[in-house]
């Protein structure tokens, strides 16, 4: 007889079906576990002998066999442990076998039967409503795995729970979802003094999700303006706020099964591989440009970056996710991400101070930003100069409009889009927008039409740059509630694009 349960393996976020079998049949008597194992899946018949001997269940003098089918596809983690322990239990009888045929496991065990919280319990539940299954996980998951509604979650803190639940002894109650975790403090924008320009880009680029670059002298506000961008942003909408989570389950990051509104804001340190920016490493877990989906990756010192971090972030920037692929492993991941990034102008960082300069400038700073490609310039929908702030300034009181004005503009914005891009599955903001939808939504007035071909003619700007001055446009006209493109629209989505001195 050949007892059955289900699980999992995981593929960047798609979790695919695996099928447990269990047969314990006369030989010498032996664990083996079979089906593309990697060494913590193999590993699980200790764990899984402890945690039966802990419930004062013993093993039979047989051979016992685990595969793990499809056997082709590579079974990678400690949540295996639970499945394997529950297709045994049934092939020993204690436990009736066609319940675990109704359920998805996950899980880890120790050695006393207690059961470990692992990676990926939401994923396992979106895969588990798909096939009509229930899921059963840890305790330390089940908060996490509930969010998903079409699915019933039972989460034992023990393999001796399990039993008890299974047999109809003490039934466990489904799991409930996780608190929305409470937003932290919101730095506000109205504390940086003076870079009104600077601020109002930051508006048009949190309104439609365009990329930003912050080019300007050290001390200037830079990363002071990019930590403020949080506060203006909308909150994860539920739609946004499972894909997101989805991703951060997968990686270790939800706490005690809260989902947070927030969006993500990463800031990889500078000194970053490709694989912690990108994705990869063992099992090709997600980078951080997946970890800042749906919300905003932050680059600060953007051209000490290695070359080949920032050329492999052209594709993601266009096309929204991104195919980590290695010699044994082949995962996409969604990364559809606002990316800011801040440069000084130069090595130095005085390029435009004739006091505090170095002896070579300009080739100073023609070498410095040269380190960010041309393709890649091409990709910065707002480019901002951002100069020194004067002693004067410092000591003037808080000034400007303060985060929480902005963001209702910044929300208004992003709720035009949303009904305009209702019927569109390819855009859900401007950035999106490309070919007959980006011309459908943003085609400017003639006066606004001629301004941008004699600038497009002017200063040769590429197809690319062209389109994104258009979905520029579009976000300003739609801050500024107008269903058409007009030319002062266009005018100051065309001044953010030459914004930086030798670019277009």
């Amino acid at each position: 007889m050949v007892s059955r349960a289900y699980t999992v393996a995981f593929q960047g976020v798609d979790a695919r079906l695996v099928e447990v079998q269990c047969a314990v049949s006369p030989g010498l008597p032996a664990f083996g576990i079979v089906g593309l194992p990697d060494k913590a899946v193999s590993e699980a018949r200790e764990r899984v002998r402890a945690a039966m001997a802990a419930m004062a269940i013993a093993l039979p003098s047989k051979r016992i066999t685990i595969n793990l089918s499809p056997a082709d596809l590579p079974k990678e983690g400690s949540h295996f442990d639970l499945p394997i322990a529950l297709s045994l239990l049934c092939a020993l009888e204690i436990i009736p076998a066609d319940v675990a045929e109704t359920v998805v496991a996950l899980g880890e065990l120790s050695l006393d039967g207690a059961m470990m919280p692992v990676a990926g319990a939401l994923p396992a539940a979106v895969a588990a409503a798909e096939d009509g299954r229930d899921l059963l996980c840890p305790a330390g998951c089940g908060a996490e795995a509930a969010w998903v509604e079409d699915v019933k979650v039972i989460a034992p803190a023990t393999l001796a729970d399990l039993v008890r639940h299974y047999t109809g002894q003490v039934p466990l109650p489904p799991a409930t979802p996780g608190e929305v975790r409470a937003a932290g403090p919101v730095r506000d924008l109205s504390e940086v003094k003076g870079q009104e320009r600077a601020k109002r880009a930051l508006e048009i680029a949190a309104a439609g999700r365009h990329h930003l670059l912050f080019v300007g002298t050290p001390g200037s506000g830079k990363s002071m303006l990019a930590a403020r961008l949080g506060g203006i942003l909308p909150p994860l909408s539920p739609r946004e706020a499972l894909e997101t989570s989805m991703i951060h389950s997968l990686s270790g990051l939800l706490d005690e099964g809260g989902i947070s509104r927030d969006r993500p804001f990463r800031e990889p340190h500078h000194t970053a591989s490709m694989a912690a920016i990108i994705g990869g490493g063992r099992g090709a877990r997600p980078g951080e440009v997946s970890l800042a989906h749906n919300g905003v990756l932050f680059m600060d010192e953007f051209p000490e970056f290695p070359r080949t971090v920032l050329e492999t972030l052209r594709q993601p920037i266009e096309t929204g996710e991104v195919m980590v692929a290695r010699a044994n492993a082949h995962v996409k991941y969604p990364c559809k991400f606002m990316l800011v990034a801040a440069a000084n102008p130069c090595k130095c960082g005085y390029l435009s101070d004739p006091n505090r300069a170095c002896a070579r400038v300009p080739a100073c700073g023609e070498d410095y930003m040269g380190r960010i490609s041309g393709p890649l310039m091409d990709r910065f929908d707002l480019r901002v100069d951002v100069p020194p702030v004067t002693y004067a300034d410092l000591d003037l009181p808080a000034s400007g409009e303060r985060s929480e004005r902005v963001a209702e503009r910044v929300a208004a914005a992003r709720a035009r889009q949303a009904r305009r891009y209702a019927d569109c599955a390819a855009a859900r903001l401007n950035a999106d927008a490309e070919g007959a939808v980006l011309e459908e939504v943003a085609t400017p007035d003639d006066e606004g039409r001629a301004l941008l071909n004699r600038t497009a003619d002017r200063f040769r700007l590429s197809a690319r740059g062209y389109h994104r001055v258009l979905r520029v446009a579009r976000t300003i006209a739609d801050l500024d509630g107008s269903e058409a493109v007009r030319r002062p629209h266009v005018a100051e989505a065309v001044s953010f694009r030459l914004a930086v001195p030798g670019d277009a």
